[in-house]
């Protein structure tokens, strides 16, 4: 093994300041992620294919740059500031600025859904939106290898993470769904109806109160996160690395069996998750038929869904091999997405359609979210085993020179699923299918089968007697911390 004194963990405030970039940075683009299609598409009047076609060019070119900045954040000799952590102001300024800015477009014209100025604000707007986040958030998720190095440490980290996460998307569902109790016509919310009026005035207003929220739980992350071991390693002679040569490096994780199946089942439970956002509205508008207080029954599902999975799951992950806690919680978010097929047969009682209703929601509610609980750990791990077996003398040389790298591509590769699931939502309910009930029940079923390719990656992940997850490192890792 490398040559490591001891360790590092994140404990007290440092653990819980950096911790909270789960719910800081999860929160803004949660309520963009899932409000942003039913904004611009049922309020702001841009056709559906339009405003996918720019959620999917930023996710696309995002996930380039994504690795792009960990190309640089590599290359960065360590300063006074750190390494890593000077790149979070540096991104946070613009971040902020078109996170607020999104909210306020041109609207089109009644009548014109192909209106270009519109478009073309979107388009521009989201993708330097995304550009800067995708700065900020490798920076976040880099550090982790380097910051929190114990096994214990790591699963406690995302637990803590898994939770915020939960918590941002409660609270970035919740606002607009009291928002869209108030409205006196949930289905015809244009820009020129009443309706209209009540979410242009209320949505913008918590847009910018979430961007404020992420303003400061990024400043709290620089302030939480100590690089002063780099220090250490002052006399080191750091390697520049061309951009080029970076897209190259990508053959190295590339090779790695256990670490290429992850980051597919990533891509594949991202398509899911996005389509699980984009649908929360119209399924509830269209399908649903809620009116008024009837939207707080999403409210109530997603706070409780989510939390007693949150727990239920915490529990099997002790009990159970991190992998095998993995595919249960797939196999879960299969099931409820396929249920929702009895909504294809017309005529149910509407007491029978609510239940299906808080069956499936509440249960692919309660297993995405618990993904990171899985997902997280065995990354870390995965990177920190890489960097050791990189016969480099020290550890943190070795890590400094793969984490932004390893987490560029992974970063790369699950935003090619929203990105998909972007394309395929807007094609299938463009025109006419924005409001139809078969086309949007359709869509939610085909979660499943993107869950179910994500299961066979994980259960045909298989890790080796060096891993960080067998017992005898376990031991040795107890052992050398005493």
């Amino acid at each position: 093994m490398s040559n490591l004194v001891k360790p590092r963990e994140l404990h007290g405030k440092r653990l819980l300041g950096y911790s909270l970039g789960d719910l800081g940075l999860t929160l803004p683009n949660m309520f963009t992620g899932v409000f942003l299609f039913q904004f611009y598409v049922y309020t702001v009047n841009l056709n559906a294919l339009l405003v996918s076609i720019g959620v999917t060019a930023q996710l696309v070119i995002g996930s380039v740059f994504a690795i792009i900045f960990g190309v640089l954040v590599d290359n960065k000799k360590p300063g006074k500031y750190g390494k890593r952590r000077p790149y979070l102001l540096i991104g946070l300024p613009i971040w902020f600025i078109t996170t607020i800015l999104i909210w306020f477009p041109p609207y089109c014209p009644e009548g014109n859904s192909l209106f270009l100025p519109t478009a073309s604000f979107f388009w521009i707007i989201t993708i330097i939106r995304s550009i800067f986040r995708a700065l900020i958030y490798n920076v976040y998720v880099s550090m982790l290898p380097e910051q929190s190095q114990t096994l214990k440490n790591r699963e406690k980290l995302a637990a803590i993470s898994s939770a915020f996460q939960i918590i941002a998307s409660i609270v970035a569902l919740m606002l607009p769904l009291i928002v869209q109790s108030f409205l006196t016509d949930p289905a015809n919310v244009k820009w020129w109806e009443p309706s209209g009026e009540v979410i242009l005035f209320f949505i913008p207003v918590i847009g910018i109160s979430c961007s404020i929220f992420g303003l400061i739980t990024v400043i709290l992350i620089f302030l939480s996160v100590d690089e002063s071991f780099h220090n250490n390693n002052s006399n080191h002679q750091f390697e520049k690395v061309k951009v080029f040569d970076a897209f190259k490096r990508m053959s190295i994780p590339i090779k790695d069996e256990n670490y290429l199946k992850l980051i597919f089942a990533g891509f594949f439970t991202g398509v899911s998750g996005k389509i699980v956002g984009l649908l929360v509205f119209p399924f509830q508008t269209y399908v649903m038929q809620f009116q008024s207080a009837q939207f707080y029954i999403y409210i109530v599902i997603s706070i409780l869904g989510k939390f007693v999975w949150y727990f239920i799951w915490k529990k099997v992950l002790k009990k159970s091999y991190i992998l095998k806690s993995y595919s249960i919680c797939l196999l879960f978010a299969i099931f409820g997405s396929i249920i929702d097929l009895f909504f294809l047969f017309g005529n149910l009682p509407y007491e029978f359609n609510l239940f299906l209703y808080i069956l499936s929601w509440s249960t692919v509610l309660g297993s995405m979210y618990a993904f990171p609980l899985f997902s997280i750990p065995i990354m870390a791990s995965l990177v920190h085993e890489a960097a050791d077996q990189n016969f480099e003398s020290n550890l943190d040389v070795s890590m400094s020179k793969i984490s932004g790298s390893y987490y560029g591509l992974s970063s790369f590769i699950n935003s090619l699923g929203p990105a998909f699931a972007s394309i395929f939502v807007g094609a299938l309910l463009s025109g006419n299918n924005e409001e139809n009930p078969f086309a949007i029940t359709i869509v939610f079923l085909s979660m499943g089968l993107f869950y179910l390719i994500a299961f066979l990656f994980i259960s045909r992940i298989k890790l080796s007697k060096n891993s960080y997850y067998y017992k005898s490192f376990i031991e040795k890792e107890k052992l050398f911390l005493e």
